[in-house]
């Protein structure tokens, strides 16, 4: 349900023609929404798309997410009204000994969601081995499972393997299967929810984790039950925390397993155990296995999620001092109404610091102030001194980091914050603006992009036989208006950056160049002349290098070859070949130095000619 709710809001952002950020919203929201709905769990729901898909808690976000959560939540009490998804007996903690029980159950969770994770994706390695068309492996699939439910009929009379499984998740919360039914169906639902979706058939994580964590929690209770009979509670309250721990352990997601624990059963009686649990299931899956079982399929294609997906906070090393205003445009206490009126429409300013003795900060006189003596009619023979009423307005140091001006005109909506002198005599420096803050965060922003460029530039100029060369497109270049793709620079020369209008821009085979374009390459160093010559239209026959002379191949990677699952960045390809693609099971994975090379992968090299069949030769031997 929760790919369903994900691929509609993916679409409805699509067909909208909205921004990519706002698409990845759209895409938690359906996430929030599907889960809510199904489940009557709108805050598990919630707390799901921000702690697996967003893997943020930003307050943007949140708002959108959560709105989604609770609409899908009201709409389906309207059709189905309020009932839980389980039904389950009060338990409580028969005796503190059984949290060492919850612990060890904890690690056992964590084994088995590593388990579950690491076996789905063996099982979509080997259907992408089997030479088969596409639309007929889940057929074949289908066949299997039918199978393993004939199995599961002959353990208890009913193929409880089949569906979500939900009547039978509630009859282990009421301790009703014995022990050989709960870990039979424990091993039969692992192999046909990894069957299932390797083959290609239709399926999510989401259920069977539940449905494998309560058959796992059932198992380990039962045993500890008949063990320590008199210390140990019913196994229905290890399914329940069994659940909890699994999805927590499989998807790296404990919050989220605990909040739909809650709201799927109503159960708060036994919030110490599923809390350990769950938190210990996590954080030993996260030590087996850094990637979730929803992550792990895009590192698996190439694709790095970092673990702390926030952002830099750029505004931390930018001072007041740096960024201050030092036109203050300051008035004297004593100044009268009529010129602060005459100041305020000069300035276009909502707020101006009032000084005495010309740099003593005294206090904030706003437009709003003014405008409430105005419409008394009392201006004349007054001063600023007689209606100031921000005597005391926050302040902020040279070295204190911008960002606290920030929450003080949050805070306030005074317009601006005053920045004094650190000798404790309030001397005004300066004023901090929103404008002032704002120019401050794109100098920020232009600083770490810069730094980041000249950073990259140092390592590679480290590199022996190799440099970089930067090239401004010219407005007569027959190269303005074409792709990055459709340029012949050779197998030794690859475009790494296109800095336009001060701006820095990632390079991909879309990209189209424009004139005044700073391009930077990175190339042998004799080619630098060449590389300018060429994009500008200069070339002369006489200038074109042999190596220039480059050609494309598909190689297949065969099942006897030796480099299957290495990583790229450990094969050496002969000098001035390059790999730019990788096709598995008909979709195209973009190379990077840690994607993982399996049998049956199609992957395309370019370079020079004579060095293709040495590159081929080292693929497939």
């Amino acid at each position: 349900i929760a790919q369903i709710g994900s691929a509609l809001g993916s679409l409805i952002g699509q067909l909208l023609k909205l921004s990519e950020d706002r698409v990845r919203t759209l895409v938690a929201c359906g996430a929030a929404g599907g889960i809510a709905a199904t489940f009557n769990a709108p805050i598990a729901g919630a707390v799901f798309a921000l702690e697996v898909l967003l893997r943020r808690f930003g307050s943007v976000y949140f708002g959108a997410v959560v709105i989604s959560a609770v609409t899908a939540d009201v709409i389906a009490h309207y059709f189905e009204g309020d009932s839980r998804t389980f039904l389950t007996p009060e338990y409580t903690m028969q005796s503190p000994w059984e949290l060492l029980l919850y612990t060890l159950m904890g690690f056992i969770a964590a084994l088995a969601a590593v388990g579950f994770s690491r076996l789905l994706y063996f099982s979509e390695d080997i259907w992408g081995l089997i030479r088969i068309p596409e639309p007929a492996k889940p057929l074949f699939g289908g066949i299997l499972l039918g199978l393993l439910g004939i199995i599961s009929y002959q353990i208890d009379g009913f193929p409880r393997v089949f569906g979500v499984g939900y009547e039978t998740i509630e009859n282990t919360l009421f301790s009703q299967l014995t022990l050989q039914v709960t870990f039979g169906l424990l091993l039969l639902k692992l192999v046909a929810t990894t069957l299932t979706l390797g083959s290609g058939g239709s399926g999510g994580i989401f259920a069977p984790s539940l449905f494998m964590g309560a058959m796992l929690g059932a198992s380990f209770g039962q045993i500890a039950h008949t063990i320590f009979p008199e210390i140990v509670a019913p196994s229905g309250a290890y399914a329940l925390v069994g659940m909890a721990a699994f999805f927590g352990g499989a998807a790296h997601a404990p919050i989220t397993a605990i909040l739909i624990l809650f709201e799927m059963t109503g159960d708060y009686q036994i919030i110490l155990p599923l809390m350990l649990s769950t938190v210990l299931s996590t954080i030993v899956s996260r030590n087996l296995s850094p990637d979730s079982i929803y992550t792990l399929k895009l590192k698996r294609r190439g694709v790095e999620l970092s673990q702390d997906t926030q952002a830099i906070d750029l505004m931390q090393g930018v001072t007041a001092e740096i960024a201050m205003n030092r036109e203050t445009d300051a008035v004297s206490s004593d100044m009268s109404l009529i010129e602060l009126m005459s100041t305020f429409s000069s300035t276009h300013y909502h707020a101006l610091p009032v000084v005495q003795n010309e740099t003593e900060l005294v206090g904030l006189i706003t437009i709003n102030e003014l405008d409430h003596v105005r419409s008394k009619g009392t201006l004349e023979s007054k001063t600023i001194a007689d209606i100031l009423t921000i005597n005391n307005p926050a302040t902020i140091l040279p070295h204190q980091p911008v960002w606290m001006a920030l929450r003080h005109l949050e805070a306030q909506g005074e317009g601006c914050v005053p920045v004094v002198s650190e000798s404790g005599k309030n001397i005004l420096l300066g004023v901090l603006r929103r404008i002032d803050i704002i120019r401050a965060y794109n100098k920020a922003v232009t600083k770490r992009a810069q730094d980041q460029h000249h950073s990259e530039i140092l390592n590679i100029r480290k590199l022996n036989q190799s440099g970089l060369s930067e090239v401004t497109l010219r407005a007569d270049s027959p190269n303005v208006g074409k792709r990055v793709k459709e340029l012949h620079l050779g197998g030794d020369a690859l475009i790494v950056s296109v800095r336009r209008a001060g701006n820095l821009r990632i390079v991909r085979g879309e990209t189209i160049l424009h004139a005044e374009d700073q391009v930077t390459i990175f190339s042998e160093k004799p080619k630098s002349e060449f590389l300018e010559k060429y994009l500008n239209g200069t070339l002369e026959d006489s200038d074109v290098p042999e190596k220039l002379l480059v050609c494309h191949r598909e190689v297949e990677i065969p099942p006897e070859s030796s480099i299957d699952g290495q990583r790229i960045r450990d094969i050496n390809l002969p000098e001035d070949c390059v790999l730019v693609k990788i096709v598995r099971n008909r979709q195209i994975i973009l190379p990077r130095g840690n994607t993982l090379l399996q049998v049956g992968d199609i992957v395309e090299i370019f370079g020079m000619e004579e060095k293709l069949a040495e590159a081929e030769q080292q693929l497939t031997a």
